[in-house]
């Protein structure tokens, strides 16, 4: 399952017509994700996108579903994103999990998955050889899944024990408790790993199980991704045959609105061990978008006010060391998310500075315009930074993953980055000034029990 950034330190149709994009070339000036695609969008709502690489040999295969714990939407079932995952290798009618991870081995294949609070992708990486059949394999678990009681038990004590381990780690922990105290309505009050009670229930829910495959394992839900040594017009045939049968579902889950929050909220939490103190501050953002200016201009806000070449970073953390972790977080998401900046103070009696110095930093966002020459400079290195991750066709696969889970086509990027581009000092303070305002604040604080 992947993490935040901070979390780490401290995702039968007829077959006669199918609607197909070109294939888009490499777009000149400053396109961000410069490779060309081509996009087949199937009756039944299924998309797949190809994009040829000049890597040789090799093929990543990226399945996105757009489904993670923010489509938890009963009581008591958070989580279940998650724990579906792990049963999603446990077999299906044609291919025991066992036979599965065999053709993978003979593949060489590096095979794995993870969820989120938007997604969950299931990804595989081999030679271009073995496609037809990981297109084989993949077209069976996601449309004819096979898991008795017993597996299904097994894999929730899995999940259970995944979620204790985690829970050790106060930045889990201090997590938790920021999302349930920010949201009181939505979804993401809790995380993608969910509740532990919830988590414990698990054994009891099988036939919960067997409708959340019902719902959300379908078409309209999907996009395949294939990025390296393809040929598109080959590729697509493949997929049909393998896809062809696949029904599309009737289900849409009802996500209640987060309302507007009155006023501050704080909350704290006594850890039962020594540790050092933690502090997590989070404000009320904007949910990801490539067209509106505020997500991109507090993607820069974050970078510029509390990133590693910040005035902040580098007197908490290099200059006056009270701080040994200090790291933003404002992740794309579907929905509104939390801007939130996490701390990791040395010495109790520094939080209450630290807290003022970090506060004092979102202030001066919204408030004080940053100079031309910082901006420039922090876009150059966002833009060499997402560049300099594609370094692979698997590194490619992984990087748009995300954006496929929220629009369903790689130009995403490319219009976030030009918004990136066009952005003024004007608009990084006015944007900050809308959302960092004191009833959008929630704080969380972690200390040990005295």
């Amino acid at each position: 399952m992947k993490l935040a950034v901070f979390l780490l330190l401290l995702l039968s149709w007829p077959t006669a017509v199918l609607a197909q994009e070109k294939v888009k070339p490499s777009q000149k000036g400053r396109a961000i994700f410069p490779y060309a695609y081509k996009i087949d969008d199937f009756p039944n709502g299924l998309r797949l996108i190809s994009i040829p690489t000049s890597y040789p040999n090799l093929v990543s295969l990226y399945i996105v579903v757009s489904v993670g714990s923010r489509n938890e939407v009963e009581p008591g079932k958070s989580g279940y994103a998650h724990f579906f995952e792990h049963l999603m290798f446990r077999g299906s009618e044609n291919f025991s999990s066992a036979q599965r991870d065999e053709i993978l081995k003979r593949a060489g294949a590096d095979a794995n998955a993870f969820t989120d609070d938007d997604l969950t992708v299931y990804h595989e990486t081999f030679s271009k050889e073995d496609l037809p059949q990981v297109i084989e394999i993949e077209a069976d678990r996601f449309q004819r899944l096979r898991y008795g009681l017993a597996a299904y038990k097994t894999e929730a004590l899995a999940v259970l024990g995944e979620y204790n381990k985690n829970s050790v780690n106060p930045f889990r922990k201090i997590f938790e408790a920021l999302r349930e105290t920010a949201y009181k309505q939505h979804t993401y009050t809790h995380t993608t790993l969910g509740y532990l009670e919830d988590i414990k229930d698990f054994p009891n829910q099988y036939d919960y199980s067997l409708e959340f495959y019902r719902r959300f394992y379908r078409p309209e839900y999907t996009t395949i991704v294939a990025v390296g040594d393809i040929k598109p017009e080959t590729l697509r045939p493949l997929v049909e045959k393998q896809f062809g049968a696949w029904k599309r579902g009737n289900y849409t889950p009802s996500i209640k609105s987060e309302p507007t929050q009155s006023g501050p909220r704080a909350a704290h939490i006594e850890w039962p061990a020594a540790t050092q103190p933690y502090l997590a501050i989070g404000f009320r953002g904007p949910a990801f978008s490539d067209e509106n200016k505020d997500k991109a201009a507090l993607d820069l806000v974050a970078a510029m006010f509390f990133g590693e070449n910040s005035e902040l970073y580098q007197r908490l953390v290099l200059k006056e060391q009270k701080v040994d972790v200090l790291a933003a977080d404002f992740s794309n998401h579907v929905d509104p998310e939390l801007f939130t900046v996490l701390a990791r103070v040395k010495d109790y009696n520094d939080v209450d500075y630290v807290r003022s110095q970090i506060l004092g930093a979102f202030r001066r966002a919204a408030t004080e315009s940053v100079s031309p020459t910082q901006l420039a400079s922090t876009r150059s290195r966002l833009r060499y930074s997402a560049a300099l991750t594609m370094n692979s066709s698997e590194a490619i696969a992984d990087a748009i993953a995300p954006y496929i889970a929220l629009r369903r086509t790689p130009d995403t990027i490319n219009k976030l980055f030009q918004i990136y581009d066009s952005l003024t000092p004007e608009d990084i303070k006015s944007a900050a000034g809308r959302y960092f305002v004191e009833n959008n604040r929630t704080l969380v604080t972690l200390a040990a029990k005295k």
